[in-house]
């Protein structure tokens, strides 16, 4: 928001700042008092026998912060959560977006936005046609079929093994994404909940919010239809090209974007890079408050990057957290 203040005007900037400071003022005094700074001393008793963890220091006697986050305890572990963290941290379970960087023997290599590459084993997915069997040299042969360099894909967290962060993804909800963009955002900006999937049925768009900054807005996708055209596709091949001209046509036909669900995917996107510019947390509810504001504006998909538009969502979110201050 720092960097937007330079090319704004007088009045936007008055606007802006005017916003920014009810923001802090609607701000939870309890996190506030949570939060640490670097030299920090965390209290505790001697008693407890507590365990130093990251962030933390043992100086003179006394447990002092070595960076700036939130004092968390887990049993006799002290340590400090980092508030803005540069790159992701995973944790078991986490919904994840990635992009495949090589296909290696038996796995694919992701790039999910941390410090190395995540593993997506053959052995932990579905194979395309659904049956639960043993992955044969067939398989591995095939892999590049399946998923290929550059392709992006949804998977879960399965763990840490001895050669590095593991995924998996054993369900229809997991696979390869299309027909989307993918945006990337600081992890920061999206908190782990019950729900990362979400069908936006009035765009007709899937929305997928990784826990690793990914975000991706595509035409959503129904598996019972990808099925019934892989089963096509299968036939096809099978009894061979005599029909391939027509059925490329007749695909061609089903898996086009109309310009109308395009248009959805890129003011969706704007709205969610608008809210990453501003630091806002990023989720569903926010993102439609955003959409609806410039189709209620009525601001084209390329004006939503504006400078005006910023000081409007600044605005708006200030008027969302005052209700719901209030409701409270």
């Amino acid at each position: 928001m720092r960097g937007l203040q330079i090319f704004l005007n007088h009045t936007q900037q008055t606007r802006l700042k005017n916003a920014q400071k009810t923001l802090e003022s609607l701000s939870s005094k309890a996190n506030y008092d949570a939060s640490v700074a670097v030299g920090d001393t965390v209290p505790f008793s001697y008693e407890d026998g507590v365990l130093k963890g990251h962030g933390t220091l043992d100086l003179n006697g006394e447990v002092v912060t070595t960076i700036c986050g939130v004092v968390e305890r887990v049993n006799k572990l002290i340590y400090v959560r980092s508030l803005r963290a540069r790159l992701y941290k995973p944790e078991i379970g986490d919904i994840v977006v990635g992009r495949v960087t090589e296909v290696a023997p038996k796995r694919w290599r992701l790039d999910i936005h941390y410090s190395q590459d995540a593993v997506l084993m053959l052995s932990s997915m579905n194979l395309p046609d659904g049956i639960q069997r043993r992955r044969t040299a067939v398989d591995e042969l095939n892999m590049r079929s399946i998923f290929e360099e550059n392709d992006v894909i949804c998977a879960e967290v399965r763990g840490f093994q001895h050669d590095g962060l593991h995924l998996q993804a054993r369900s229809q909800k997991y696979g390869k994404l299309e027909r989307g963009q993918l945006l990337t955002v600081s992890p920061y900006l999206v908190k782990r909940r019950k729900q990362h999937f979400h069908h936006l049925e009035q765009y007709g768009i899937d929305l997928i919010l990784g826990c690793n900054g990914f975000i991706w807005i595509g035409k959503h996708v129904d598996s019972t239809q990808d099925t019934m055209i892989e089963d096509q596709v299968n036939k096809i091949e099978q009894k061979g090209s005599k029909f391939e001209g027509n059925f490329g046509n007749q695909m061609h036909e089903r898996v086009h974007t109309p310009l109308e669900t395009r248009q959805n995917i890129c003011r969706t996107a704007n709205a969610i890079r608008v809210l990453s510019i501003l630091g806002f947390i990023i989720t569903v509810e926010v993102i439609m408050e955003t959409v609806s504001l410039s189709i209620s504006l009525n601001i084209n998909v390329h004006e939503m990057l504006g400078l005006e538009f910023f000081v409007l969502v600044a605005e708006k979110e200030v008027e969302r957290r005052s209700c719901r201050k209030k409701r409270g």
